[in-house]
C-alpha cells in the first residue's frame, strides 16, 4: 500500500544541523520494509491525474525503478524545493525525484544521481496582442532575445530554484540593473501568471514550458538563458551506497531502452499535451476526477468514506464507464450483480445514481459484518475492499486460516491477505474452518493493493471537498 501525503510546514535552513546522522537506511532495509518512498513536485509533466489515473515522467520512471527492485512505490509531492531537501535529509524519503541542476551548493546537501533527463532555462513572455499579423522579424523584434534585453526588467522565478543565481550572473555580464523576484510558487503557477499578463517575465526549464506553452499559444519561449543542463534525482548524502549503486545503474541502463524514449516521447514531445490540459478530467487544474463526482461525494458521506477512495474503488471497477457488463454479468460503475441490486430493491441498470446506490448499500452490509471484527479503521478498510471484490465468506475463511496458523486475523498484509492466496491449495480450502471452499486470492490482494494505491495518488493531487 502506499502512504498517504505528508504535509511539511518548515523550510529548508542550512544553518540547521542536519538530521541524516541518525538516520541509516541501507537498501537491504528499504527492501525489508518493501516500500520505496519518494517525494517529486506536480505538474502537467512530472506528475499528475488524468481521467482517474496518475501519470507523470518522473512517476513512470519511479514507478519502473521500484518495480525493477521489487517494491511498492510510497510517492508524496512537494512543491517547495527546500521542503523536499529537508524530507530527504530527515529521512522521510528515500529518494527525491525532481529534474534539479546539479550545483555546488546543491552538492554539499543532497547527493545526485546519473542524470534523467536534461534541458536549459528559457524566458517566458507573451507574444505582443496582434503577433498573428506580425512579421517574423517585426514579431522577434518585439520579444527578448538577447541578455541585453533583460535590462531594467523584472523577472519571477521559482523560489529554491538555481534560475536567480543565472539571472543574477547575467545581470553582471551586461553590466545594468536586472530585477529578480523569487517567489513560492511552481513553474506552471509562474507560467499562468505571465500568460494572464499578471507578471511580464518569468524563468523554467524548458520541457516544462514546452507542455505549455502548447496549452497557451500566446506565449513565447524562444529565449535561452544557459546551454544545456544535466538533471537528476537526489539521494542523502550518508544514505546507502547500495542504494545509490542500484539506482544508477538502472538509470544508466533504462535511458537506453526503448521503454524510457516511449516514456519521454509521452511528456516531452506529445503535440497532444495541450488537449490532457484543457481536458476537463486534468485533476491538477479542475480537482476532477471523473464524470461522476458529484454522486460520488454524496453517497461517501453515507458510508462515512473520504469521496477519493470511493472514486478509486470505482475506477478500479469499471473505468468510470457506466454501462460496461463483466462476464459475470456485474454492471455499470460499481459492478453491481443484477441479484444483488434486486436484494436492495434497486433496477442497478436504471441510471449511474442507482447503481452507485446499490453498490454504496452493499458496502454498508460488508461494513455491518466487519465493523465488529475489525477495530482499526484503515485496516477494516482493507477488508472491506476485499470482500468487495472476493465476497464476505471467503474473506472471514481466510481470517480463521490465519488465526489458526499464528498469523493475525484482524490485520490484512502480511497476515489475512496471504491466507486468502492459499484458499486456492486443497490443503488449506479442505480445511474444517473453511465454508466457501476454493478461491484464487491473488486477485483480491492485488484489488485491495491497487485501489489503495489509487487512492494516494488522488489524495496527493484532488482535494477532499
Amino acid at each position: 500500500m502506499i502512504a498517504g501525503t505528508i504535509l511539511f510546514s518548515c523550510s529548508w535552513n542550512p544553518s540547521e544541523k542536519s538530521s541524516i546522522e541518525t538516520v541509516s537506511f541501507d537498501l537491504d532495509s528499504i527492501v525489508k520494509r518493501g516500500s520505496l518512498r519518494a517525494v517529486t513536485d506536480y505538474n502537467s509533466a512530472n506528475y499528475f491525474v488524468y481521467r482517474g489515473e496518475p501519470m507523470g515522467f518522473h512517476y513512470e520512471l519511479l514507478k519502473a525503478f521500484s518495480d525493477h527492485l521489487g517494491l511498492e512505490l510510497e510517492l508524496v509531492t512537494e512543491e517547495n524545493i527546500g521542503n523536499a531537501f529537508e524530507m530527504l535529509n530527515s529521512g522521510e524519503v528515500d529518494i527525491l525525484a525532481m529534474g534539479l541542476t546539479i550545483t555546488p551548493d546543491r552538492s554539499r546537501k543532497i547527493l545526485f544521481t546519473e542524470p534523467v533527463d536534461s534541458t536549459w532555462q528559457v524566458i517566458v513572455q507573451r507574444k505582443p496582442h496582434n503577433w498573428q499579423k506580425l512579421a517574423d522579424a517585426d514579431l522577434e523584434n518585439k520579444l527578448l532575445r538577447k541578455f541585453t534585453d533583460l535590462a531594467g526588467k523584472t523577472v519571477f522565478v521559482q523560489k529554491g530554484s538555481v534560475h536567480s543565481d543565472y539571472l543574477q550572473r547575467i545581470g553582471r555580464e551586461i553590466g545594468q540593473p536586472l530585477t529578480v523576484v523569487e517567489v513560492p510558487f511552481d513553474p506552471e503557477t509562474l507560467i499562468q501568471l505571465v500568460n494572464n499578463g499578471e507578471i511580464d517575465y518569468a524563468v523554467c526549464d524548458e520541457n516544462i514550458a514546452k507542455v505549455n506553452a502548447a496549452l497557451y499559444g500566446g506565449l513565447d519561449i524562444g529565449m535561452k538563458l544557459s546551454g544545456i543542463q544535466k538533471l537528476s534525482w537526489g539521494l542523502r548524502l550518508n544514505g546507502s551506497d547500495e542504494l545509490q549503486k542500484e539506482l544508477d545503474q538502472w538509470i544508466s541502463s533504462f535511458r537506453r531502452t526503448t521503454t524510457f524514449a516511449v516514456i519521454y516521447n509521452k511528456y516531452y514531445k506529445n503535440p497532444g499535451s495541450g488537449n490532457i490540459v484543457r481536458n476537463p478530467y486534468y485533476s491538477l487544474n479542475t480537482g476532477k476526477v471523473s464524470p461522476w463526482d458529484d454522486l460520488i461525494k454524496k453517497y461517501s458521506i453515507l458510508i462515512k468514506w473520504d469521496w477519493r477512495l470511493l472514486a478509486s474503488l470505482i475506477y478500479q471497477e469499471s473505468g468510470f464507464i457506466p454501462d460496461v457488463v463483466s462476464k459475470a454479468g456485474a454492471y455499470g460503475l460499481m459492478q453491481i450483480m443484477p441479484e444483488t441490486g434486486r436484494n436492495f430493491g434497486i433496477d442497478i441498470k436504471a441510471s449511474p445514481d442507482n447503481n452507485i446506490k446499490a453498490g454504496i448499500k452493499y458496502i454498508n452490509w460488508l461494513h455491518e459484518i466487519f465493523d465488529p471484527l475489525i477495530p482499526d479503521e484503515t485496516e477494516r478498510t482493507k477488508f472491506i475492499l476485499a470482500a468487495y471484490n472476493a465476497g464476505p465468506g471467503h474473506i472471514l475463511d481466510a481470517m480463521k486460516l490465519a488465526g489458526k496458523n499464528g498469523k493475525d486475523p484482524k490485520i490484512w498484509t502480511g497476515n489475512v491477505d496471504e491466507w486468502l492466496q492459499k484458499k486456492s491449495d486443497p490443503k488449506y480450502y479442505s480445511d474444517s474452518l473453511v465454508k466457501f471452499g476454493f478461491f484464487r486470492g491473488k486477485e483480491s490482494t492485488a484489488f485491495v493493493n491497487q485501489v489503495l494505491s489509487r487512492y494516494e495518488h488522488y489524495k496527493n493531487i484532488v482535494k477532499d471537498n
